[in-house]
């Protein structure tokens, strides 16, 4: 025998909202995940810039034994450390700038800068 059946059981309404529960999670985690992922890209991508650029500055400066840097209004949040470490008879300096964002070590260059 067949019944005609009109509408959905309680069972088929509680396993169709279960389903879409899990996929609602599942979804905002990925968004979550992807959002933080692309907020370090972020700061690491300025942190490179800031750091690419300092150099730059300090490669048109005289020769000195240390520098004096500047972080730029426009990267709020971020702070730069420079150490010079003198090398080859004093005709080479080896540069480490060490950039952190919110007080958080975000990215390390070293450059080179010789005395001519």
């Amino acid at each position: 025998m067949k019944r005609n059946e009109k509408g959905s059981t309680l069972i088929e309404v509680l396993v169709a909202l279960a389903l879409l529960g899990i996929i609602s999670v599942l979804f905002l985690s990925s968004m979550a995940n992807s959002t933080t992922a692309r907020v370090t890209a972020d700061t690491r991508v300025s942190a490179k810039i800031l750091a690419e650029s300092l150099i730059d500055d300090i490669k048109k400066q005289e020769y000195e034994p240390s520098y004096d840097i500047t972080v730029p209004p426009e990267f709020y949040g971020y702070s730069a450390n420079l150490t010079v470490q003198s090398m080859a008879n004093g005709n080479i300096q080896k540069l480490i700038i060490t950039i952190e964002h919110l007080d958080r070590e975000v990215l390390t260059l070293e450059s080179f800068k010789v005395e001519r």
